[in-house]
């Protein structure tokens, strides 16, 4: 690998880092935060979850800002202008004193978040060879999803107002690194020639480029099915199961994510060994739903026996990084950036919906969390199996063309 390709990597790298700890935080400091503010008891989950859906919101809303901005102005404006944003709000964060502030900043803090992951996996794609830039992701996605894993220990050992800061200043710290980064060809190739960039809209009027795009979106759903519910309300899903130990939802977001950094590793080799991105993710949805389903019947279990599992789980679910690769090959220059920025970002604000129908079909059922998490467990991945199955295998493919 090139000098300049691989400082491109470990740029991206080392920004999806700072994204997912960013991204992940709040989950972690949630109820010390909140407690602090006067939010207690019930209130204390309801206003946690609220704060999260505005922060996803945040997400839906940046990834279209900052995918469209990718293909109009190029994938490096996107990585400088999301982390100044998220950074900023972030320390910002840290001086919060009341409900609705802390609402505003999350979904500022949201927006910013947005744009990292989509430019970073669009600008690597297009940089490396093409038989080797599954490599290149992997390495991406291993690293970034670390970031989870930092956050869980800050969360837990530091003052949260002051893990807010530690969050906003690694993502001002990485800005310096930036400077020797550069575009990829592939855009600059499609920005010479005469063709619109960028058109969002553009995704919805072809039958065939909507059909792909709400393909990738769906089967990204199952993990955010494990982190929305099975990871945030872990200490509400181990009360119901009866766990003997402490559970709380800094550990699980912790073994989670140690799992998935595992797994993006994993899976990022498989599918270069198999030279196949659907199969490759085929199995891990496999895997990845087997693990829920245990997860979801360990009654009476001890507390490291959850943890086990979650390590299993976010294990399973490193299909993230190949499918995010896979969509980013799905689409031609011109919309490249703008699909793989808001396919992670409309797979991750599927954790709205996904709690709503959660807290809704457990009131539905008298209370029993647990057989609601399962039913949307197996929806979320039913939709997942169809919508992977529908796709085109892309591996190798050139990326040298436009839609």
């Amino acid at each position: 690998m090139k000098k300049s390709t691989f400082l491109l990597v470990l740029v991206a790298a080392l920004g999806y880092f700072v994204d997912a700890y960013d991204l992940i935080l709040f989950v972690v400091l949630r109820h010390s935060s909140l407690t602090e503010l006067g939010v207690v008891g019930s209130n204390n989950t309801n206003v946690g979850l609220w704060l999260f859906n505005v922060q996803m919101i945040g997400l839906l809303c940046g990834g279209i800002f900052f995918g469209v901005l990718g293909d109009k102005k190029g994938r490096l404006s996107v990585l400088f202008g999301s982390i100044i944003l998220y950074s900023l709000a972030t320390i910002i964060n840290g001086f919060v004193q009341d409900i609705y502030t802390y609402g505003i900043l999350r979904f500022l803090a949201g927006i910013g978040l947005a744009g990292e992951l989509g430019a970073g996996i669009t600008i690597v794609a297009e940089t490396m060879p093409k038989e080797k830039r599954g490599y290149g992701t992997m390495i991406m996605a291993s690293v970034g999803a670390f970031g989870a894993v930092v956050a869980a220990l800050v969360g837990d050992a530091f003052y949260w107002r002051t893990a807010y800061f530690i969050g906003g200043g690694m993502g001002l710290l990485l800005l310096l690194l930036r400077v020797g980064t550069f575009e990829s060809k592939l855009y600059k190739h499609a920005e010479e020639q005469n063709i619109t960039r960028g058109d969002f809209l553009s995704l919805f009027t072809n039958k065939d480029r909507f059909k792909r795009y709400i393909a990738c979106m769906f089967i990204g759903f199952p993990i955010f099915f494990i982190v929305s519910i099975l990871m945030q309300l872990a200490p509400e899903v181990a009360k119901a199961l009866g766990i003997e130990g402490k559970v709380t939802a800094g550990q699980a977001v912790m073994y989670v994510y140690i799992g998935l950094t595992c797994g993006d590793l994993i899976s990022g080799y498989v599918s270069q060994r198999l030279k196949n991105r659907r199969k490759t993710i085929f199995i891990f949805q496999a895997i990845c739903l087997c693990m829920c389903l245990i997860y979801l019947n360990l009654w009476g279990a001890t507390n490291t026996i959850i943890f086990i599992m979650c390590v299993l789980m976010g294990a399973a679910s490193g299909y993230w990084i190949v499918l995010i690769t896979m969509s980013a090959e799905q689409f031609g220059t011109n919309l490249r950036a703008t699909v793989a920025t808001t396919i992670p970002n409309f797979a991750r604000g599927g954790a709205v919906p996904i709690l709503l129908a959660h807290q809704y079909l457990t009131k539905a059922l008298n209370g029993n969390l647990i057989l609601s998490a399962t039913i949307i467990g197996i929806v979320c991945f039913g939709a997942a199996f169809i919508a992977n199955a529908s796709l085109k295998e892309t591996f190798s493919k050139d990326l040298d063309y436009v839609e």
